[in-house]
C-alpha cells in the first residue's frame, strides 16, 4: 500500500476513534466532603470558538462512566495507612500581587517549577513517593487511547532531531506513561473524581474516591491535572473541586500540574482563568495548552468546539504540529520534562 494512502487511512481511524470515544459526558455534581479520606511554538493569538453547554437536569449516573479494571502497581499503601502530610498546603496569595482578567493568556506553554514546588517534592520523596512515577487526573482528553501512553511504545511516535532531548524524561516515567489511571475517565470531571461510585471496586476501598484511591496505589512524585468539561455553569464551582483536588495532592506528597485547556464553551475563558488562577496562587507548575494551539487552525478546536484536531505523532514533521493532539501529546511531554529538570534544582 502506499504510504500516502496509509498516512490518510491512519488519520481516518484515529478521527472515528476520537469523535466516538472523547464526547464529554455530563455527570452530576457531587460534594467532595462526602468522601472519607526547552522549547515553545510560535503564538499567535487569534480569536476563540465560543459554545455554551447545556446544564445538567438529571443525577443519574451514567453506566459508562464506571471505571475499568486498572491493574495495581507495585507497593501501594494500605488502606489503613495514611499519607504523611505535607506542610504549607495553602495558597501564598499572600506574597503575590492579584492576576488581571487576561494575564492567564500570557502565562508561557511550558511550567516553571518554583521552590515550593520543590519542597512538596522533596517532602513527597521522604514520605514514599516515587520519583520516576506520575500520575494523570483527568476526562475523556487524557485516556490511553489518545494521551501520552504511546512513549511506552517506541514504534507509537517519532522525536525527531529536534525534540531527541525529551527521550531521557520518556525513559525516566518508563510505564507511567501507559498506565490505567484510577482517576482518568470519559466523563469524569471535577466533582466526580472525588465520589467513591466511579472508583475501581476491585483496587479501591469502598469510601474511597478515585483521585485518593489513585493516589494512594500508584504513590507518585508528580500529578497532571486536565480537566476540560463541567456541565454546570457556575465556575465558582469547578475552582472549588480544583482546589480541593489540588490540596488533596499535595497532601500525599505529590507535585500538581495543572494544565489549561484549547476548547472554550463556556464562552468567557473563566475555566481556563480559574485553572490558572490556582496555579499562580498556590505557586505549583502550569502548562498552557490553550497558548500552545494559538497558531493552529481554528486553534487545534474542531468544528464541535470541544474535540482537539487529530494527527501522526510523528514530531520530525511540522505539518503534524498542525493539528492538536500532537501538538498536546509533545507540550505534555515538554512539561514533564521541565518539572522533572526543575525539580532536580536547589532550592
Amino acid at each position: 500500500m502506499p504510504n500516502q494512502i496509509r498516512r490518510i487511512l491512519l488519520l481516518l481511524l484515529f478521527a472515528g476513534m476520537i469523535l466516538s470515544a472523547c464526547t464529554p459526558v455530563v455527570t452530576a455534581d457531587v460534594n467532595p466532603t462526602q468522601s472519607p479520606l526547552k522549547e515553545t511554538v510560535q503564538n499567535t493569538i487569534v480569536p476563540d470558538v465560543e459554545i455554551n453547554q447545556p446544564a445538567l437536569e438529571t443525577t443519574t449516573f451514567p453506566e459508562e462512566l464506571k471505571p475499568e479494571q486498572t491493574a495495581a502497581t507495585t507497593d501501594p499503601v494500605p488502606l489503613s495507612e495514611t499519607p504523611t502530610a505535607v506542610k504549607n498546603v495553602e495558597p501564598t496569595m499572600e506574597t503575590r500581587p492579584p492576576l488581571g482578567e487576561d494575564d492567564w493568556q500570557n502565562f508561557p506553554i511550558l511550567p516553571e517549577v518554583s521552590d515550593r514546588a520543590r519542597e512538596i517534592y522533596e517532602q513527597g520523596l521522604l514520605s514514599g513517593t516515587h520519583p520516576d512515577r506520575f500520575s494523570k487526573i483527568g476526562d475523556c482528553q487524557n485516556i490511553n487511547t489518545y494521551f501520552l501512553a504511546l512513549y511506552d511504545d517506541p514504534n507509537a511516535y517519532t522525536l525527531g532531531e529536534d525534540y531527541e532531548y525529551l527521550q531521557s524524561t520518556i525513559d525516566h516515567y518508563q510505564g507511567s506513561w501507559s498506565r490505567d489511571s484510577i482517576a482518568v475517565k470519559g466523563g469524569f470531571n471535577v466533582a466526580s473524581v472525588f465520589n467513591p461510585w466511579f472508583n475501581n471496586k476491585e483496587l479501591c476501598g469502598d469510601n474511597e474516591s478515585p483521585v485518593e484511591c489513585e493516589l494512594r496505589v500508584n504513590r507518585p512524585s508528580v500529578v497532571l491535572i486536565s480537566m476540560e468539561t463541567w456541565w454546570n455553569t457556575d465556575t465558582s464551582k469547578y475552582e472549588g473541586y480544583l482546589r480541593q483536588m489540588v490540596d488533596l495532592v499535595i497532601s500525599y506528597g505529590a507535585v500538581p500540574i495543572l494544565s489549561t485547556k484549547a476548547d472554550n464553551q463556556e464562552g468567557d475563558h473563566s475555566i481556563n482563568k480559574a485553572i490558572t488562577r490556582v496555579a499562580y496562587e498556590y505557586d505549583l507548575p502550569l502548562w498552557n495548552f490553550w497558548l500552545a494551539v494559538q497558531p493552529l487552525p481554528r486553534h487545534g478546536v474542531e468544528k464541535d468546539g470541544f474535540h482537539i484536531t487529530h494527527g501522526l505523532n510523528d514530531f520530525s514533521d511540522p505539518l503534524n504540529l498542525r493539528s492538536a493532539w500532537p501538538m498536546r501529546n509533545l507540550t505534555a511531554l515538554q512539561a514533564l520534562d521541565a518539572v522533572w529538570s526543575g525539580l532536580q534544582k536547589e532550592k
